[in-house]
């Protein structure tokens, strides 16, 4: 059965690295499951094209069709990624936006895999003290490895010892190996009977219930 991966990008400015490390990673754990024999599908959702709805919805208390949209396809993912850059030692004010109009249970259980990437790696440590504790608090599961890209990781002065495409590969593995062991998620159509009805009920059922019958 195909698996599903939600892919929450929180850079501001088109083309960015914070997008660039969220394909990386959603490509590397694709093909980690396909050599697992699982196939993968990946929805993106870019937080600058959600900024005003999220906005909106903090202030309205309700989520306009697009931010409701990315909403159930995060929630109803087997596995997430998130990647937000790093502002004054933490997540971006957007991602965190965002994750403030997720239902708090709404992600229990969840594999996650997170990035993040800064100017310097200095900011590095972030994804374990800013970032992984948000996630611990919303139950879900977060893998060991975090990844975390610095600019230099994009240029002539990447790291040798460490290169970003090996951190990439860990991550994607251990993602990979926590989506794999677990089963995909049911997704339920709030139009079909046997949600509200039950299998194999009908609404004579429900009206006779009603009735007393």
């Amino acid at each position: 059965m195909t698996r599903r991966i939600a892919v929450v990008s929180a850079g501001l400015s088109n083309p960015s690295s914070t997008r660039m490390l969220a394909d990386r990673l959603s490509s590397a754990t694709v093909a980690e499951l396909r050599e697992r024999g699982i196939e993968a599908t990946v929805d993106v959702v870019e937080l600058r094209d959600l900024a005003h709805d999220i906005t909106n919805n903090l202030l309205a208390g309700f989520a306009p069709p697009a931010l409701e949209d990315a909403i159930n396809r995060v929630v109803s993912a087997d596995g997430l990624i998130v990647v937000t850059p790093i502002f004054s030692t933490s997540y971006s004010g957007l991602f965190k936006s965002f994750i403030d109009v997720i239902d708090p249970d709404a992600l229990t259980g969840m594999p996650v895999l997170i990035g993040a990437n800064a100017g310097t790696a200095r900011h590095s440590l972030a994804i374990d003290y800013a970032i992984r504790p948000l996630f611990a608090y919303l139950h879900a599961e977060p893998v060991a490895t975090g990844v975390f890209a610095a600019s230099s990781d994009w240029g002539a002065q990447a790291d040798d010892v460490k290169p970003l495409g090996a951190r990439v590969e860990r991550g994607a593995r251990e993602f990979a190996a926590a989506i794999a062991a677990r089963e995909p998620r049911a997704v339920v159509d709030p139009f079909d009977p046997d949600a509200f009805l039950g299998e194999g009920r009908s609404f004579g059922h429900l009206l006779g219930g009603l009735a007393g019958e």
